[in-house]
């Protein structure tokens, strides 16, 4: 692969990814983290995040370049399940039961550290690859088949999904850096939590794109 397509094609669908539908619904649900921290909590969390959703995608695509089509099976079921996790969250938001859920969600988090949390959910986010991605994933198998699964082949896969990854939490990782950034997502998260009914609309909204494109998006 070139520089270009190892590189710079990543970060920039990794940019564009973010504001793609299947992105947002992850973005507003890390937002929710965030909320009452530090400007130092913020930002150690939001790089923990982006690290590791950076990685996690990375291996999913070194994992692309040893299962080959397969994979893109795969990652409709993930845009499934995602989908279905925010209609879930969509409706509780909406119909107000997320108040009953609060308290034992909030007791089961208080055990864990917040940047193992950022991480966790580094992880979840990383199996939403946004639809932008496509052309790097067809690239990996396009270089799979002709070269064989070498270790440089799956080498190129993880830097180049692994940047992809990363570009997608760049934009929140360079809010949280600055402060007007970061009262703009306290302000986000402020809004969200005054209108939880909104929220849960566009959560619903988000949950039934993810399974409609799921559904009819063609990756081959």
């Amino acid at each position: 692969m070139t520089f270009t397509q190892l590189a710079i094609l990543p970060i920039g669908l990794g940019l564009l990814g973010f504001i793609e539908p299947c992105s947002l619904g992850s973005t507003l649900l890390f937002v929710k983290l965030l909320e009452a921290q530090t400007a130092a909590g913020k930002l150690a969390q939001t790089l923990v995040f982006a690290l590791t959703r950076a990685a996690f995608v990375g291996a999913l695509g070194a994992l692309a370049v040893v299962v080959g089509e397969a994979f893109l099976g795969f990652q409709r079921i993930a845009w499934v399940f995602l989908g279905v996790v925010y209609l879930l969250l969509g409706a509780l938001y909406a119909t107000g039961w997320y108040r009953s859920l609060a308290l034992p969600i909030g007791s089961l988090f208080d055990r864990m550290s917040p940047l193992r949390i950022s991480a966790l959910v580094g992880v979840f986010m990383g199996l939403n690859i946004p639809a932008c991605a496509a052309p790097l994933l067809f690239a990996l198998l396009a270089a799979s088949a002709t070269a064989g699964t070498s270790g440089a082949t799956l080498g190129s896969g993880f830097v180049s999904l692994g940047l992809f990854g990363l570009a997608l939490s760049l934009p929140i990782v360079v809010a949280v850096w600055f402060s007007p950034g970061r009262r703009m997502l306290d302000a986000l998260a402020s809004w969200s939590r005054r209108l939880p009914g909104w929220s849960g609309l566009l959560l619903a909204g988000l949950g039934v794109w993810s399974i409609w494109f799921a559904a009819t998006a063609r990756l081959q």
